[in-house]
């Protein structure tokens, strides 16, 4: 294995989680419902966390202490379609679970990962531009390209995959794909790009 390659684990980004109290829970579930119906009704930059707090019921310090801001409030909505595509990744059917080829996967990747961007690409973008930086920190990035690195390496030891991971996932941004989906470029043609993009990298 070439020295650039990163060791070939996957990690689920998620640490063990505290167990709530019944009224702490009963408040996050009521603010992210709460959350979801006004973000798909109006969309994530039109709804306030004071709108938020009203259409959940709770106190705008009990919203803020819990999820900080609208990033943190979109964050912790984008756990749980995270997790199920990481754990396909993980334990799913080939091409994009295990046991396939690392092409393949790579393809699989690309393709699934488009799909669930543009289904949540409001909250996506909320997320990964709430600060500079702020797409680096998430838990989710991480998993993302040690994901894509392994994948790479396996492909071609001969590539720096840790630099090229983080070059592929720049092609994923909510940003880029944000630009592209208001472009005349249009999802299908940037999915097939996207797509013989990962192909050329990965084939030696």
């Amino acid at each position: 294995m070439s020295r650039n390659a990163p060791e070939p684990v996957e990690l689920r980004h998620a640490a063990p989680v505290r167990k709530e109290r019944a009224d702490a829970a009963r408040n996050r579930t009521a603010i992210l419902a709460a959350a979801e119906r006004l973000f798909a009704e109006h969309g994530v930059a039109a709804v306030s966390m004071d709108a938020v707090a009203a259409e959940a019921g709770v106190g705008k310090g009990t919203l803020f202490r819990r999820f900080g801001d609208k990033a943190g409030l979109a964050a912790a909505l984008l756990n749980e379609r995270e997790t199920d595509l990481q754990e396909r990744i993980l334990h799913g059917p080939r091409p994009l679970g295990p046991h396939a080829h690392p092409v393949d996967r790579l393809v699989a990747f690309v393709e699934a990962y488009i799909a669930y961007a543009y289904r949540h690409l409001g909250l996506i973008r909320m997320s990964e531009t709430a600060a500079p930086g702020a797409r680096y920190r998430i838990g989710a990035y991480r998993f993302w390209h040690r994901h894509v690195a392994v994948l790479l390496a396996a492909a071609d030891p001969a590539l720096d995959a840790d630099a090229t991971a983080h070059l592929v996932l720049a092609t994923l941004s909510a940003e880029v794909l944000s630009g592209i989906a208001e472009s005349r470029i249009g999802r299908r043609r940037a999915r097939a790009c996207a797509v013989e993009l990962v192909r050329r990298l990965a084939i030696p």
